[in-house]
C-alpha cells in the first residue's frame, strides 16, 4: 500500500508541476460544458417560412396569422407565385413555402374541404420531418377553429370533440438542456479518463523512464493502480464540478441520490480507464495512443444515445450499443437525476459496468509486461 501511495503522489506532482495541465483538466471541461449544452440542442426554431397567397380572403389572412404567432417560423416573403418562393429555398432564404390556392375560403365554405401546398427543403432530414410537425400542428389546429366558428355563425351545433389533458413527466418545462447536460458531463468525463489514462504509460515509454521503472521492486499490479489511481480520483472531481455547475447555471434537477450517481461513476471510470490503459500497453508513442482512443471513443459516443435515440438505430448497431459503456452511463446519469431511479432500476447497468470493469483491467494488466 505504501508504494501504491508513493506513486500515486508521484503522479499528482507531475500533473500539477506542468501549469498547462490544470486548465486542460479543469477549466476546459467546464467552458466545453457551457458551449455544448448551448450548441447541442436539437429543437428547431427560427424556421424560415415563405408565404404564397393566392387568395388574399380573410380564411388565408387567419392561417398566416397562426404562423406569424408561432415562436418556430419566421415568414421572411410574400408573393403570389410558387417559382418565386422556390427561388428563395434555392437561395437557402427559406426552409419551406407555403402555398394557399386561389378560392381557399370558397371552397371551405362551399365544398367543405380545402387544399394546401406546403414545400420543404429536406436536405437536411431532422429539420424538414419538425418542420413538416409544427406546420401541420398549425394548419389542424386552424381547421378545427375554422369549423366551430361557421358552425357558430349558422346556428348549427358543434360536433362534441375530445378533451385531451396531458402532463410532462421528469421534464415539465420540456427544456432540452435538462435532458442533454447529463450526458454531456458523460462525455467530458470519458475524455478526460481515456485520453489521459492512455498517454500516461506511453508517455514514460518515450521519454525511457518505463525501463527505470521496470527493474524496481515494484510489482506490475502496484505500478498499475498507482498510474490510474490519480486520474480516477481527478475524473469524480471534474464530475462533481460539472454536476454543480450544471445546477448553477442550467438549473438541472437532481432528483434522486448523488451518491448513486458517484458510485457508477466510480464503476464506470474503472472500465473507461482500464481501456486507456490497455491502449497504453499496445502503443509505442502518445500520438498512436491519442489515434486510437479517438477511434473508440467517436463510436462510443455517437452510438451512445447521447444526441440520437438508441431505438432509432437498426437492429444490428442497437446490439453493438450493448457493449458501449458510455450508452449506460448516460441513461443512468438521466434516470437517477431526472426520474430519480434507484440502485434496484439501475441494477442492469451495475452489472454490466462490474463485469466489464473486471474483464478490461484484467485484459490491460496481462497485456502490460514488466521486466525485472
Amino acid at each position: 500500500m505504501r508504494t501504491i501511495l508513493f506513486i500515486v503522489r508521484k503522479e499528482f506532482l507531475q500533473i500539477f508541476r506542468h501549469k498547462v495541465m490544470l486548465p486542460l483538466i479543469f477549466l476546459m471541461p467546464i467552458i466545453q460544458l457551457v458551449i455544448l449544452a448551448h450548441a447541442a440542442d436539437f429543437e428547431v426554431k427560427n424556421i424560415n417560412l415563405y408565404i404564397v397567397d393566392n387568395d388574399m380572403s380573410q380564411a388565408s389572412q387567419q392561417l398566416i396569422g397562426k404562423f406569424r404567432a408561432c415562436r418556430n417560423f419566421n415568414i421572411v416573403g410574400h408573393s403570389f407565385s410558387s417559382r418565386v418562393a422556390y427561388d428563395e429555398i434555392q437561395r437557402g432564404n427559406a426552409d419551406l413555402f407555403l402555398e394557399i390556392p386561389p378560392h381557399f375560403q370558397r371552397d371551405l365554405l362551399r365544398k367543405n374541404k380545402g387544399s394546401l401546398q406546403l414545400s420543404i427543403n429536406a436536405i437536411n432530414g431532422v429539420q424538414a420531418g419538425l418542420a413538416n410537425a409544427y406546420a401541420n400542428a398549425i394548419i389542424q389546429d386552424f381547421n378545427s377553429q375554422i369549423r366551430m366558428e361557421w358552425a357558430s355563425l349558422a346556428a348549427r351545433p358543434a360536433l362534441p370533440g375530445l378533451s385531451v389533458t396531458f402532463s410532462n413527466w421528469f421534464n415539465p418545462e420540456m427544456n432540452y438542456k435538462t435532458f442533454m447536460v447529463p450526458g454531456i458531463l458523460v462525455l467530458l468525463v470519458t475524455l478526460i479518463g481515456m485520453f489521459l489514462s492512455g498517454m500516461n504509460i506511453v508517455k514514460e515509454k518515450e521519454i525511457g523512464t518505463i525501463e527505470q521503472i521496470n527493474v524496481t521492486p515494484i510489482r506490475k499490479y502496484q505500478f498499475i493502480i498507482g498510474k490510474l489511481l490519480p486520474f480516477w480520483i481527478i475524473a469524480l472531481v471534474e464530475l462533481s464540478i460539472g454536476l454543480f455547475v450544471g445546477w448553477l447555471i442550467f438549473d438541472i434537477p437532481v432528483v434522486g441520490s448523488l451518491w448513486l450517481v458517484f458510485g457508477f461513476a466510480a464503476i464506470y471510470l474503472l472500465v473507461v480507464l482500464g481501456l486507456g490503459l490497455l491502449v497504453s500497453t499496445i502503443t509505442e508513442t502518445q500520438q498512436q495512443a491519442m489515434f486510437i482512443s479517438w477511434f473508440f471513443l467517436i463510436i462510443f459516443i455517437l452510438m451512445s444515445g447521447l444526441f440520437t435515440p438508441i431505438e432509432s438505430m437498426p437492429p444490428w448497431a442497437q446490439s453493438i450499443t450493448r457493449f458501449n459503456p458510455v450508452a449506460y452511463f448516460v441513461e443512468v446519469m438521466r434516470m437517477v437525476l431526472l426520474k430519480g431511479s434507484n440502485l434496484m432500476d439501475i441494477r442492469h447497468h451495475v452489472i454490466v459496468m462490474l463485469t466489464a470493469a473486471l474483464a478490461v483491467n484484467v485484459l490491460a494488466v496481462m497485456n502490460y509486461r514488466k521486466t525485472n
